[in-house]
């Protein structure tokens, strides 16, 4: 039986929240993603050759050696497996997966997660704390330089203000039916395991990670814009299986999505007197589809890992 029906007998059942819900800032908060004009390609960022042999050049390598092995690079910032690069593919290329160069011209942007207009380097610094489970660098440390450096150079030549096609995740309708975590998994274990294992703990060669946790301690916290269903499923609508972007439908990534974000993760670093129910009411309930304190299997989500 679909579990969504249970899911959203839940949801009824909890209590309205005595303020204002604030949503986490996710890509659809934002102007939203356009198609290019037919004919005409995405925005193409300038090639690691074409850097300049001086300091900026050499500030701007860094921060490209940081976005891509971020838990090496800044060990002290980064408390899980993941890395900069694991949503935003191509070392922050990729069109259609949230890139660089279609962020940076966009800031400073007014984000509902923390009700202010948020710098770049203040953006960075939300995906320290929740995608990478850590804490942020300082807004004026060299870790921010780079990376912040390595953002502008890659839109060098993109306008300013503009809505660029390709600057988000597309976004993927959610099924008539809503989404079945039992089909997910028939997807999980037929399409993703090889990669990111039986039980969403990823892939290491060594010590680190080649392919990134799902779930887990390992994995992005209860706060990141990824635990949201309907990101999770944009996200891997187009682009995964890796190197198979746009081969499941619609339907599948929902499903799969669902599976994925059915599993324990780090906790919510804003949690509220250790109140997960409080938590989803301030945080959560009006934040996508999600299933923060929501209780799957007998489990209420959101107890965090150990």
């Amino acid at each position: 039986m679909k579990i969504y029906l249970a899911i959203a007998a839940t949801l009824i059942a909890l209590p309205v929240a005595a303020q204002a819900p604030v949503a986490m800032d996710d890509q659809s908060q934002l102007a939203p993603s356009v198609q290019p004009p037919a004919g005409a390609d995405y925005f193409q960022p300038p090639l690691e050759s074409e850097l300049p042999d001086n300091a900026f050049g050499a500030l701007v390598r860094e921060g490209r050696a940081i976005f891509v092995d971020t838990r090496n690079r800044a060990p002290e910032h980064v408390g899980n497996g993941m890395n900069c690069t694991n949503c935003h593919l191509d070392q922050g290329r990729k069109a259609n997966s949230a890139p660089l160069w279609g962020a940076y011209p966009m800031y400073p942007a007014y984000r509902s997660k923390n009700d202010k207009v948020n710098t770049y380097v203040e953006r960075m610094q939300g995906c320290f704390q929740f995608s990478m489970d850590g804490t942020a660098p300082a807004a004026d440390s060299h870790i921010m330089n780079a990376l912040s450096a390595y953002s502008y150079w890659l839109s060098t030549g993109a306008p300013t203000g503009e809505v660029q096609p390709g600057r988000a995740y597309p976004k993927v309708p959610e099924p008539e039916g809503g989404y079945d975590l039992a089909q997910g998994r028939q997807v999980y274990e037929e399409q993703c395991a090889i990669c990111h294992g039986d039980e969403g703990q990823g892939q290491k060669s060594g010590e680190d990670f080649v392919f990134p946790p799902l779930w887990g301690k390992e994995s992005f916290n209860w706060g990141a814009g990824m635990h949201r269903i309907n990101t999770a499923a944009d996200f891997i609508k187009e682009s995964m299986p890796l190197g198979k972007g746009g081969s499941l439908t619609d339907e599948q990534a929902w499903n799969v999505a669902a599976f994925m974000n059915s599993h324990e993760r780090p906790q919510d670093p804003r949690l509220i007197d250790g109140s997960v129910e409080e938590t989803r009411k301030k945080y959560h309930a009006n934040d996508g589809v999600n299933l923060y304190g929501v209780e799957v299997n007998g489990v209420v989500l959101g107890q965090g890992t150990d």
